[in-house]
């Protein structure tokens, strides 16, 4: 904001008073509803509204009241009309849903008031609140450091991924992510005149913004569409009316026909409603949906990179043991110095936790520097006034490459969490410490219970060809133990990452090892990368700060709900249950959604691809479109609509595998070239038997209805009930249309030489179809082993550049 604001400078012990924060509210300085960074209802009757390709539909309907055509032949925009309705309903019921969901998983946030620490809803933050955050919390508004120390990410506003230290005075910004320590912070702007609500306007309307490979991929095909309706509609009306002299209506219907078979009307609305509907789905396996493109993400994971402690260990820890080093101190001095160490304020992570629930009470100890615990380091500690200072945390980060002469190897092999607490010989500040300086007091062992079903669920993933990567701050020894024990194959692999030095070596690893213990969030993205560079579609789940870079990098992020606010506000994926074993229904339900979604995409784009090429051949020679509106309306209908919006619904649980927009040409082109080649035979016939118009239009409606049939057949593989009886009951409705309403869709005329030609036709159509399968078979095994051959070549090189 431009003009200067006069803080009240909010005692950070009292904060303000329920008074001044009604008086705050009052006066228009409360956070309000800031909204969701979703589309609002009116935003999706817009999109759904005002299109493209509706305004196209609306512009043809208007040049068929100027040809004077017939109602019936205005039949598409009916279809318009129920299928902007129905894209409508599901996405705004889905979006209700959602936002449901979303208000049970925001969050309160700390804030200071009449002297005590109060949960407030965040719309009831006001300007100048006391607000304090912890680890893992983000932070929701502008403000200043009043006390204590914070260590916090700013990587979303400065795009740099390092640790900021924060002391009082300190301006702190709205979006960063506290790494370590507590503090109380006075709110200087609130909800949408905060710096991060700005950001979030600015990403809402990016048209930058990252969409999946399915999603661009129908942005370019509709874009290409787009730009190619318009000049091939000028070109054939022009080559209809002005070259083969036909009169101005039926020039006019075969152009509209022709541009209404190239626009994919149903597509995109299928695929938004689709995925909407997902959304929706999962919101009551209480999963929320913040990123739909994580839908398809999910359907394309192949590697699935998991933390120990909450996904197959419980969240919450347990000291098992306080082991004493020698006898430097008594048992009641360790136990002073620890309560001393874990009594101020609510723990940062579950080892803390599980500390301070074993050490509570009062010691007569002061610390007089404390440095909270990071992940980057692996310890935090206190100087005492007079004991000294005094340290816990990871043996293998606070003793270096000192010999193990306490066996701490030993307890992690056993599946322990073990902690070294230490004296240390010097003045403490975040970051190594000198090794020689660490004197060993103590080992605390710390278990983890395995959660109830993850054996189950690791069994489904390996079943389903997904790998599985631990990912661990922990001990490589214990965090092996305790995937072996949840049954994750090949987890006797393992590896200490502190031992990766260089990038080579954890690119080597990623790919080599299935465990990895003492891992830096650092190197958690790296890993992540590494498996991506590989062409590995990566999901990470994650409930800490520790995981962050991890999951900003990985292609799916799925967050637990009990974890760290940061980890939830950032994630793809919430589980509202912090329930690992809700998974395997997270990834059938993406791998339902989208191959469904590539299998109706297949359907419509034989329409497209054949009035397209159809289209184009029309212009070069003296043939006229053959095709009314209404009988594309009727085919679309009959051989795409109806069947694709059924199958969309179905289960099919394959994992997705390669690239959106090339597999289903592959699947559409057969079926569109199909029906170009017999339809060009068509009017050779027509020629040939001198048939006129009406009679060609009713023979080429037939044979897309055939072609359709067999298209949808092949889709339909392999054949339930449910699917065979689809199948049947749209043969028996085009049967209908060709029949008793016959005269009403302009399918007249059933002379003797028209039941010659059709039969005919339509007999060849299946052979002509298998064949032209058969060749695009064909290319695809041969363009296979050819990038099989490339890659073993490449592999089998004689030189490789040297490393200087």
């Amino acid at each position: 904001m431009d003009e200067e604001i006069e803080l009240l400078h909010t005692d950070p012990v009292q904060g303000l008073t329920s008074a001044q924060a009604e008086q705050h509210i009052a006066e228009g300085l409360g956070a309000g509803q800031t909204g969701n960074t979703g589309k609002s209802e009116k935003e999706i009757i817009l999109r759904h509204t005002l299109t493209f390709f509706n305004l196209v539909f609306i512009v043809l309907a208007v040049l068929l009241i100027v040809g004077k055509s017939t109602v019936m032949n205005m039949g598409f925009l009916g279809v318009v009309v129920v299928n902007t309705v129905i894209g409508i309903f599901q996405e705004i019921r889905a979006k209700r849903a959602v936002d449901k969901l979303s208000l049970v998983a925001r969050r309160p946030v700390k804030i200071v008031r009449d002297g005590r620490v109060q949960d407030i809803a965040p719309e009831d933050i006001v300007r100048d609140d006391i607000a304090e955050f912890g680890q893992g919390d983000q932070i929701c508004a502008d403000g200043i450091l009043r006390s204590g120390s914070l260590y916090v990410d700013e990587s979303l506003l400065t795009g740099e991924e390092d640790s900021v230290e924060k002391q009082p005075g300190d301006q702190i910004h709205s979006g960063s992510v506290v790494l370590a320590g507590r503090g109380r912070v006075e709110l200087t702007a609130v909800g949408e005149n905060c710096g991060a609500a700005a950001l979030a306007r600015e990403a809402k309307h990016n048209p930058q913004a990252k969409k999946s490979e399915m999603t661009r991929s129908l942005d370019r095909l509709i874009l290409f569409l787009g730009l190619a309706l318009v000049p091939v509609g000028i070109i054939l009306f022009r080559q209809e009316y002005m070259v083969l002299k036909l009169p101005l209506r039926e020039s006019t219907e075969g152009t509209v026909a022709a541009l209404v078979g190239m626009i994919p009307e149903g597509l995109y609305l299928l695929t938004s409603v689709a995925l909407a509907v997902s959304a929706q789905k999962l919101s009551k396996s209480r999963v929320l949906v913040q990123d739909m493109n994580s839908i398809e993400a999910l359907a394309r994971v192949d590697v699935l990179c998991v933390d120990k402690t909450g996904t197959i260990t419980e969240p919450d820890m347990e000291v098992e043991n306080l082991l004493p080093l020698g006898d430097a101190l008594l048992p009641e001095q360790l136990e002073d110095i620890l309560t001393a160490m874990y009594d101020s304020g609510e723990p940062d992570n579950a080892t803390a936790k599980a500390m301070q629930e074993l050490f509570a009470g009062e010691s007569d100890l002061k610390c007089t520097n404390r440095v909270p615990f990071s992940s980057e380091y692996k310890w935090s500690g206190c100087e005492f006034e007079e004991s000294g200072s005094y340290v816990v945390g990871a043996p293998e980060f606070l003793l270096g490459d000192r010999e193990d002469i306490w066996n701490i190897g030993d307890w992690a092999e056993k599946g322990y969490r073990v902690l070294l607490v230490a004296r240390y010989d010097g003045p403490l500040a975040p970051g190594k410490l000198d090794a020689e300086k660490v004197e060993p007091m103590a080992l605390a062992l710390l278990t983890g219970k395995l959660r109830p079903n993850a054996k189950e669920t690791f069994a489904y993933f390996a079943q389903q060809g997904v790998t599985v990567k631990v990912i661990s701050g922990d001990n490589p020894a214990t965090v092996s133990m305790i995937a072996q024990q949840a049954g994750i194959p090949d987890s006797d692999r393992y590896v200490d990452a502190a031992t990766l030095e260089t990038p080579e070596q954890l690119r080597e690893a990623a790919l080599k090892y299935t465990v990895f213990g003492r891992v830096t969030p650092q190197q958690k993205k790296g890993l992540i990368e590494a498996l991506q560079k590989k062409k590995h579609t990566v999901a990470m789940t994650g409930d800490g700060v520790n995981d962050l870079l991890a999951m900003k990098q990985a292609d799916c992020a799925v967050a637990m709900a009990s974890g760290a606010e940061a980890a939830s506000q950032l994630a793809s994926l919430v589980l509202l249950d912090s329930d690992f074993s809700a998974m395997p229904g997270v990834v059938n339900e993406g791998r339902r959604v989208i191959n469904n979604i590539q299998r109706a995409a297949a359907l419509f784009l034989v329409k497209n691809i054949f009035s397209l090429f159809l289209s184009v051949i029309s212009l070069f020679t003296v043939m006229p479109y053959p095709l009314e509106p209404i009988h594309l309306s009727v085919i679309s209908a009959m051989t795409i609509g109806i069947p694709s919006f059924i199958l969309t619904f179905e289960p099919k649980y394959d994992r997705v595998k390669g690239r959106f927009l090339p597999g289903v040409l592959r699947r559409a082109f057969p079926g569109g070239l199909t029906n170009v080649f017999v339809v060009l035979l068509c009017q050779v016939f027509a020629l040939v038997f001198s048939l006129p118009q009406d009679e060609v239009s009713t023979i080429c409606a037939a044979i897309l209805s055939f072609v359709g049939l067999l298209v949808l057949y092949q889709i339909c593989k392999p054949f339930n009930w449910f699917r065979r009886l689809l199948w049947w009951l749209m043969a028996a409705g085009i049967v209908l249309c060709f029949t008793l309403l016959g005269d009403i869709l302009d399918l007249r005329t059933w002379t003797d030489e028209v039941r010659l030609v059709m039969f005919t036709l339509l007999v060849m159509t299946p052979t002509v179809f298998l064949a032209i399968q058969r060749v695009f078979d064909r290319c695809e095994q041969s363009r296979l082993r050819l990038a099989a051959w490339c890659r073993g070549l490449w592999a089998k090189r004689p030189f490789r550049k040297k490393k200087a």
